[in-house]
C-alpha cells in the first residue's frame, strides 16, 4: 500500500475490522500483485482457471439449446466467483507467508470457517437462482415466449433492434452484479483469513465500498474487462484471467483491511 493511503480507525460494527481508505492507484498494485501471484502459483493457480473454464464450457454444452436460460446461468455462475476463488485467496495467503505454492492444501480452505462460508455461499446461490429466473422472465416478455437463438440475441444487441430488451437485460444484470460485488469484494478472504462471521464479512465489504468508491469502481471495471475477455475467447481466456482476478482480490483485501495477524504488513 502506498504511503498516501490512510487507515480509517472507525468501528462501525462490533467486531468489524478496521477499513483503510486507499487511492485509485492501488488498483494497479492489485493487478500487478495478481499477475505476480499467478506466475508464482504456476500449475496450482492455473488449476483454478481450468476449473472455471471447464465449468463454463459444461454449462454451454448442456444448455446450448436453451439460450434464454444459458445467459442467466453463465452470468450467474460468474456471480459465484468470490466463493469459487477461495482456493486462489488461500494460495496467495500461503505464498505471502513464505510457503511454496501447493494446490492440495488450498482445496479445503473453507474448512476452518465452514459454517459462515456455507452461509455466504448459500446467499450467492440464492442470488444466482433469482437472477436466472429474472433472465428467463425478461426473455419471455420481450420475445413473446418464442425464445430466440443465440444469433437472434446477438443481432438484437448489436443492431439495437429491441433497445428496451437490451437496456433492461443489462440493467438487471448490472444490478445483480453490483449487489454481489458490494457484499463480497473482501468478504470471502476475510472469512477465510480472520474467520469472521458471514454478517461481519458482508458489512466490512459494504463499508469498504462506501469508503473507497473510486478504487472500487475501477476494480469492478477491471474484473468486467478480464472476465469479458475470458468469455469472448469461448471461456479459454478464463484459464489465466480468473487466477489473476482471484489472486488480485486477496491483495484487495490485504490493502483494505487491517487484520490482527498482519498488523503492520501494509503500513
Amino acid at each position: 500500500m502506498s504511503k498516501s493511503d490512510s487507515l480509517d480507525t472507525e468501528y462501525p460494527l462490533n467486531g468489524c475490522p478496521e477499513i483503510r481508505r486507499v487511492n485509485a492507484g492501488a488498483v494497479i498494485d492489485w493487478l500487478h500483485a495478481g499477475v505476480t501471484d499467478t506466475h508464482r502459483g504456476g500449475r496450482a493457480s492455473l488449476f483454478y482457471g481450468v476449473v472455471f473454464t471447464v465449468t463454463g464450457l459444461l454449462i454451454h454444452t448442456f444448455f446450448a439449446e436453451n439460450y434464454w436460460l444459458l445467459a442467466g446461468l453463465t452470468t450467474g455462475f460468474l456471480l459465484l466467483g468470490p466463493f469459487l476463488a477461495m482456493g486462489l485467496y488461500d494460495l496467495s495467503r500461503r505464498m505471502e507467508l513464505g510457503e511454496p505454492p501447493k494446490l492440495i492444501p488450498t482445496l479445503t480452505a473453507w474448512r476452518p470457517n465452514l459454517i459462515n462460508v456455507s452461509l455466504f455461499a448459500g446467499l450467492l446461490v440464492v442470488v444466482l437462482l433469482v437472477w436466472t429466473r429474472a433472465s428467463l422472465v425478461i426473455f419471455a416478455y420481450f420475445f413473446n415466449n418464442d425464445f430466440p437463438t443465440f444469433t437472434d440475441v446477438v443481432l438484437n444487441v448489436i443492431t439495437f433492434k429491441q433497445p428496451n430488451f437490451t437496456l433492461l437485460y443489462f440493467a438487471a444484470g448490472g444490478l445483480f452484479a453490483t449487489f454481489i460485488f458490494a457484499i463480497s469484494v473482501i468478504a470471502v478472504p476475510l472469512m477465510m483469513d480472520r474467520k469472521t462471521s458471514a454478517a461481519t464479512a458482508v458489512m466490512a465489504s459494504l463499508i469498504a465500498c462506501r469508503r473507497n468508491p473510486v478504487p472500487m469502481l475501477l476494480w469492478a471495471f477491471c474484473i468486467v474487462v478480464l472476465v469479458g475477455f475470458g468469455l469472448a475467447t469461448s471461456f479459454l481466456g478464463l484459464i489465466v484471467t480468473m487466477p489473476v482476478v482471484g489472486h488480485a482480490s486477496w491483495h484487495v483485501y490485504r490493502s483494505l483491511v487491517e487484520t490482527n495477524n498482519h498488523k503492520d504488513d501494509n503500513a
